[in-house]
């Protein structure tokens, strides 16, 4: 007898999965996500004041932001990227990415499939953990 097939799932809530830590070795952020054949996608979770430290992956990254408002660092420019806009972020750039202080960040990500989406090169080849504002460190 031949093995059942999965039925193939079209419609994924993001919003209801089970949230993981992404990039946890640089970053604060939490999320869900999906992968496709040429495409991941997910919805993201930045604490306030929180973010990644300098770092860079081999794909290329879009986030639009649904709520808050992003402060990222690219080429040593500071970019506000608020609510309703988009930041693209090349492949292998450094780049860094917090949380103002104001509120959380959710942003909606799609990075490019050809390497996974926890692939997270530190700038200074050191994994000490994400990026805290001053008085956003987390509780001893």
């Amino acid at each position: 007898m031949a093995a059942a097939q999965k039925e193939p799932q079209y419609v994924h809530a993001l919003d209801k999965m089970d949230q993981q830590v992404v990039h946890g070795e640089v970053s604060t952020s939490k999320g869900a996500a999906v992968s496709g054949a040429r495409i991941h996608v997910g919805l993201v979770h930045k604490a306030r004041g929180t973010g990644s430290r300098p770092h860079s992956h081999p794909n290329e990254q879009f986030n639009f932001v649904l709520q808050g408002t992003l402060q990222a660092e690219i080429d040593g420019k500071t970019h506000l990227v608020p609510k309703g806009s988009v930041i693209h972020i090349p492949a292998n750039k450094i780049h860094s990415i917090i949380a103002t202080p104001e509120e959380d960040v959710i942003f909606y990500v799609c990075k490019d499939t050809s390497h996974t989406l926890g692939n997270a090169i530190s700038a200074d080849g050191k994994y000490t953990g994400p990026r805290y504002e001053p008085g956003f460190e987390p509780k001893k």
